[in-house]
């Protein structure tokens, strides 16, 4: 078996206890939170006597213990059934289904363009530390990232879509706009551009900043005054030899930020009225739906891990040593 094969088995093995761990942890911290689902559903619908949320409580499972409900939702889970959603009154799996890919593809067209961008402002300042251009950007950079993520949504409204109605101010497309096609994918992309902007200018600061250290370090590492000293051109050292060493920190940093970048989702959604997962998450708690917050918390940590397994396998394809087994 090939060694980069065998080590992405072993991760994809090392993960399984962190779903059980996450899972676990998840159900334990729901327990402790004060009130339930029915005294949720009750501030929301009205007035109800004792009698009637003893019987809502018995139809939605709630008046057994908590290890018996945790015993059920495991069984459940392992048959492949993520349980029922009392605030959509529907299976959880289709509720999340529906939501996700938006997320999804919010995340990731945002990190597409943080880590391309971010590297490569982060390449041009590295190319040449201490020139005007690298304090330039890093000066700009720390002042981007000093600006809040919902702050600087806002902002991007206000000027956009209120003053020049350049873009929609929110939603993921135009309601009952009839389109399909190529018109409709038009349409969605008008709306996904301020949001990914604001989603991807923090995580994108972070790229840079991260690239052009490492270059600056690289710059005196030994090999570059040899590279020099064969006489091959400034251009070639940064873009072939420089800037692939000092991508490496980059990328596992890609990996980290997938959970900052799924948590983000939740005010960057609820800024522009984006029907997503983070969005979904925020209801669900607000409605005290366990069924539905446990199913989102799982799906959002086996998220996270397949962006993490895709980083180990960039690695693995930018770094020998990985390859290599070691």
């Amino acid at each position: 078996m090939p060694p980069i094969v065998s080590f992405f088995l072993r991760r994809l093995l090392g993960a399984l206890p962190v779903l059980v761990v996450v899972l676990v942890g998840s159900f334990l911290l729901l327990e402790a939170a004060s009130g339930d689902a029915v005294d949720s559903y009750v501030a929301r619908s009205g007035a109800m006597d004792a009698e009637q949320m003893a019987q809502l409580r018995q139809d939605w499972g709630l008046d057994k213990g908590p290890l018996y409900r945790f015993r059920a939702y495991a069984t459940a889970l392992a048959e492949g059934d993520l349980g029922w959603s009392t605030s959509f009154e529907r299976p959880v799996a289709s509720v999340i289904f529906e939501r996700l890919p938006i997320t999804l593809l919010l995340m990731g067209v945002a990190t597409a363009l943080a880590f391309s961008l971010g590297s490569f402002l982060g390449i041009l300042a590295g190319a040449s530390p201490g020139s005007f251009r690298d304090r330039f950007l890093s000066i700009a950079s720390l002042a981007i990232y000093a600006v809040p993520g919902f702050w600087l949504g806002l902002v991007l409204i206000v000027i956009f879509a209120v003053d020049l109605r350049w873009l929609p101010v929110g939603g993921i497309e135009t309601i009952a706009s009839g389109k399909s096609g190529l018109a409709r994918l038009g349409d969605i992309a008008a709306h996904l551009i301020l949001p990914v902007a604001s989603l991807a200018m923090v995580y994108l600061v972070l790229y840079l900043r991260l690239m052009r250290d490492r270059m600056s370090e690289i710059w005196r590492d030994p090999f570059v005054s040899a590279l020099e000293a064969r006489g091959i051109s400034r251009s070639r050292i940064v873009w072939r030899h420089v800037a692939r060493n000092a991508v490496l920190p980059v990328v596992t940093m890609l990996g980290l930020q997938a959970a900052a970048m799924l948590g983000g989702s939740v005010v960057v959604e609820s800024v522009f009225a984006i029907p997503g997962f983070g969005r979904l998450a925020a209801e669900a708690v607000a409605r005290r739906d366990t069924p539905l917050l446990l199913g989102v918390i799982l799906c959002s940590a086996v998220t996270v891990i397949i962006a993490n397994l895709l980083v180990d396998l960039a690695y693995g394809k930018l770094d020998p040593r990985v390859r290599a087994g070691r």
